[in-house]
């Protein structure tokens, strides 16, 4: 049996689908000994990304033209390519006879995720494909625990975006930049406390860095795509910080005074722009120059410059009439484009283009999926992340809301094309339900018992559909008689969560008009008689009771009632005790919560801790982003528990699982790099709009 894994068209419809049900310190915190949390990440297990290069004069290229530098195993991405360096010597292994001088060997920098989360690596690489001298992990004292991003070499200096540290403030982000001197690991904070700092570029002698940043006005749930402005300060210590540029992202410099960077312009295209910075005197917005490079007619976007290379630049693009992101050279000289991947590799995304120092050859990261034959590479099915915790371990699980019963023998899970369960070891795939599905979670003590939440015809965008809560039996052949609706007064009734003594269901259901919560019979239904959790003008969604049957969480957007913003709330299954879990959390959309085996600790997705890249740069550009956390029930101890440029959750969490390791799909299937890129302006507009009514429900 094969499951239709196109995970964007997946997400983005249960996005849509899930408007129906929501509105929408170092010290780690003592978590329950030997547990999990799984959680999806959107479309990660098709993100075979590897990093590729093709030279710059050949013109047109040739699919031979094209060599991949990177492993093929690992998802890598946001290549640099460094100058020889005399620092480059000091990262070399003990007795290597690389020598970085040398022309034939191109040194290059860029984002792994070998682990699960990103971080960085050095390679030394030939360009032609013909060996890997070396691939060397770099800040391996900073690799577990927040996420790695564009690494830039300038002198004896990496520069690079971390989110290790917490701002302390909801939804301003955690990406800031840093500086580390390889040879003796002293490492400087760049960016200003409780500002975000993305995309850094430094200029060609090393004195300046620009960044695309949200400055102090933060980022914003309906803040444009590339709302970011650009900033410069001196790169030995981010002084002399300056904003150069309003309205714009990816800052790249040509020289030491003139920056190209991407912005969407009044007619709808995003271009390249050029800013010329004055070459004497004070630096303000009023004495930069910002000229037009692009012409409207085509998406131009993420430039990459070499130094005092006025000939061209690299860019990404979308051209009108195709869904494909290339790679292409701008000729500054005649102002025309030069087609490079679409000639190597049609069917392709090709992302964020980088060049050489001597402008010689662009590389970019790539899908190789569609390069390598039969999809060798394998699928996981579980992928084990690294944390600092010894008694917590965090798994991304290729299926959305996963799910164990208490046996630990197979996972529920919802896909695009129904719902399913799987044995621990990828084998035994079964499909439970022909039509997708609102969650899973097993009845804690009738052996077998799935429930879930499904309709007839779920339609994205219709203003009601009918949904209903559904009790599976996972072990009847019969498939006439293993499905049992539970509600059956085809209102938007979702998101069920049994009690631990299996006894009675917790819902969300709109029968009132609003969204609340409700408490019916597990075996009998809403037959047995409703009891009603909560009453307001509000939307009260996704609640789960705690093992210990003492409290129901939930999400609510009841203090701000008719906006996006959603907290979190426990409150005793009799209605009493009702409280916000944490004010820290208030501003964020907090969504998705379970409690830990111990009932001491929640899980949830947020978006407290805003973006961490900027969104052009990734893929599911018009998906919102949310990390997944965990807080104790008193509402202390709020902790980052992913670091992911792209969209986590919804998490669940239980006892350890047996798994102590990825776990491989036992046959490769699905498609590779399976997502959408944006269409354009109102295509774009559109779905933002959709995206944020959801955000961040998958």
């Amino acid at each position: 049996m094969k499951i239709n894994n196109n995970s964007t068209l997946f997400f983005s419809l249960l996005l849509s689908l899930l408007c129906l049900s929501s509105a929408l310190s170092n010290e780690k915190p003592q978590v329950s000994s030997g547990s999990t949390i799984l959680f999806t990440t959107i479309g990660k297990p098709t993100f075979e990304f590897d990093i590729y290069v093709l030279p710059t004069s050949r013109r047109p290229p040739s699919p031979s033209d094209e060599h991949r530098l990177t492993d093929s195993k690992s998802i890598n991405y946001n290549g640099h390519f460094a100058s020889p360096s005399p620092a480059l010597t000091h990262l070399h292994p003990n007795g290597s006879q690389i020598n970085p001088q040398d022309p034939n060997l191109l040194n290059l920098f860029y984002v792994t995720e070998i682990d699960g989360t990103p971080s960085l690596r050095y390679g030394v690489v030939h360009g032609d494909n013909s060996g890997t001298s070396a691939q060397i992990p770099l800040l391996p004292e900073q690799s577990v625990g927040s996420m790695k991003d564009t690494p830039v070499l300038t002198n004896d200096y990496l520069l690079y975006v971390s989110t290790h540290e917490d701002p302390g403030k909801p939804k301003v982000s955690w990406a800031a930049v840093y500086s580390t001197e390889l040879r003796t690991g002293t490492t400087r904070r760049l960016t200003p406390p409780e500002i975000a700092d993305f995309s850094p570029a430094v200029s060609p002698s090393g004195n300046w860095t620009a960044v695309a940043s949200y400055g102090e006005k933060g980022w914003s749930l309906v803040a444009k795509e590339l709302s970011s402005d650009i900033y410069v300060f001196l790169t030995r210590d981010g002084t002399q910080r300056v904003k150069v540029v309003e309205q714009g992202g990816w800052p790249r410099w040509l020289d030491e005074s003139t920056l190209y960077f991407h912005r969407m312009s009044d007619d709808g295209w995003i271009s390249v722009y050029r800013a010329i910075l004055p070459k004497t005197g004070p630096i303000s917005l009023k004495s930069v120059t910002v000229q037009r490079v692009t012409p409207p007619g085509i998406h131009a976007f993420t430039p990459a410059t070499s130094p005092n290379n006025h000939d061209f630049i690299a860019v990404a693009t979308r051209r009108p009439g195709t869904e494909i992101r290339q790679v292409e050279l701008f000729d500054l000289k005649k102002n025309e484009f030069v087609e490079l991947t679409r000639l190597v590799s049609p069917t392709s995304h090709n992302f964020n283009p980088f060049l050489s120092p001597d402008a010689s050859r662009v590389g970019y990261h790539s899908c190789r999926g569609d390069r390598l034959m039969g999809r060798n590479a394998p699928r996981n099915l579980l992928q084990n992340i690294k944390t600092t915790s010894k008694d917590l371990t965090l798994f991304r699980f290729d299926g959305a809301f996963p799910s164990l019963p208490p046996e630990g023998d197979r996972f529920a899970f919802v896909s695009f094309t129904g719902v399913y369960v799987v044995k621990p070891d990828g084998s035994g795939l079964r499909q439970l339900l022909p039509q997708m599905g609102f969650g899973t979670v097993w009845d804690p003590i009738r052996h077998g018992i799935v429930y879930t939440s499904s309709g007839p015809a779920l339609v994205p965008g219709k203003a009601h559909n009918q949904v209903d809560i559904l009790a599976i039996n996972v072990d009847d052949p019969n498939p006439s008689t293993a499905v049992k609706k539970l509600t059956t007064n085809g209102e938007n009734n979702a998101f069920p969560w049994p009690s631990p003594d299996g006894k009675r269901i917790v819902f969300r259901s709109d029968r009132s008009g609003t969204k609340n919560l409700y408490i019916m019979d597990a075996e009998k239904g809403e037959a047995g008689g409703l009891f009603r959790l909560t009453n307001g003008n509000w939307n009260d969604t996704i609640a789960t009771w705690s093992p210990d049957g003492n409290w129901i969480v939930f999400a609510s957007n009841r203090e701000f009632p008719g906006t996006l913003l959603m907290d979190l709330y426990v409150v005793h299954p009799d209605g009493t005790g009702l409280r916000k879990v944490s004010e820290d959390l208030t501003g964020a959309v907090s969504m998705h919560p379970m409690f830990s085996p111990d009932s001491k600790t929640i899980v949830f997705t947020t978006t407290y801790a805003g973006i961490s890249a900027e969104p052009i740069g990734n893929t599911h550009f018009n998906v919102p982003s949310s990390e997944i956390f965990t807080v104790n029930l008193d509402g202390s101890e709020l902790t980052r528990r992913t670091h992911n440029p792209v969209e986590d959750g919804p998490p669940l969490w239980y006892p350890m699982i047996k798994a102590t390791g990825d776990v491989t799909w036992p046959k490769r299937f699905g498609p590779s790099c399976s997502f959408e890129d944006f269409k354009s302006q109102n295509t774009t507009v559109k779905m933002n709009k959709r995206a944020m009514m959801c955000v961040p429900s998958q």
